[in-house]
């Protein structure tokens, strides 16, 4: 187990990098004995020096849902992060390549809390009764080091899951009017479609996801608050993008996502 010193050195690396962009050395570079029950002790400090520093919590986003990527890092179980009020770009805007390190975009469903929702025992009939509506979103991938450590899982979990920012959608649609298991989705890049899929691919259903999320945020003294937006993991692969790109992503029942990058 990391001390409470390294733990507040590598959340520190974490915040810097994010606000000067010279990334930061990857915590299993670091600290080659850190842990799961680490990183997610690191993610809490990066947490607690951006309240400190103005920024709200404004949700969660859930990371590592398929199988194939959970055997990559090695995790037994999906993980999560933080996202922040600075960390959503408007869609149809355009965002600077030269503010990101690595890039990947993804597409996802958000869902929107109507009610705080607060584990332990939350069932997919309590995530249906505290979400008010789902958004079609992208989410871009993105780390704040400046290369690959010796430790997958324990990296992202340590840097918010590897989230860079989010991107939603304007159609939003309540989880009684849609069957969220059905919900499909392609992804563009300059009008070639580079990857489609359907939001089953997500532990078989988004609200298994969601009601992930509940339970282990518990073990955290964490809850979904109402207005959390909650992204709920992808169904597609990753996909790398640069300066210049246009990204569309095309649902079948929520309408389009657009991003263009300069």
């Amino acid at each position: 187990m990391l001390t409470n010193e390294q733990i507040q050195q590598a959340a520190g690396n974490l915040w810097r990098a994010e606000q000067t962009h010279d990334w930061a050395e990857p915590i299993s570079n670091l600290f080659p004995g850190a842990d799961v029950a680490d990183a997610y002790r690191v993610s809490l400090a990066v947490r607690d020096i951006k309240l400190a520093n103005g920024r709200t919590v404004k949700g969660h986003k859930i990371g590592l849902t398929s199988k194939a990527m959970r055997d990559l890092t090695g995790a037994t179980e999906p993980d999560y992060g933080f996202i922040f009020d600075d960390w959503f770009a408007l869609e149809g805007s355009t965002v600077q390549r030269g503010t990101m390190n690595r890039p990947l975009v993804e597409v996802e469903l958000a869902f929107v809390m109507g009610k705080e929702l607060k584990g332990p025992s939350i069932n997919a009939a309590d995530v249906i009764r505290a979400t008010e509506f789902v958004l079609p979103a992208l989410e871009i991938v993105d780390s704040r080091y400046k290369g690959r450590g010796t430790n997958l899982l324990v990296d992202s979990i340590s840097d918010a899951a590897t989230c860079g920012f989010v991107v939603l959608g304007g159609n939003p649609v309540k989880l009684t009017d849609v069957d969220v298991r059905r919900l499909s989705a392609s992804l563009s890049i300059n009008g070639q479609i580079m990857e489609s899929g359907s939001a089953s691919a997500v532990m078989g259903n988004p609200i298994n996801a969601v009601v992930w999320l509940a339970n282990k945020l518990h073990e955290f003294g964490v809850a979904m608050q109402p207005g959390d937006v909650i992204l709920s993991g992808s169904f597609v692969k990753a996909i790398p993008f640069d300066a210049g790109d246009t990204i569309l992503a095309l649902y079948d029942q929520l309408g389009e996502v657009t991003l263009r990058v300069a």
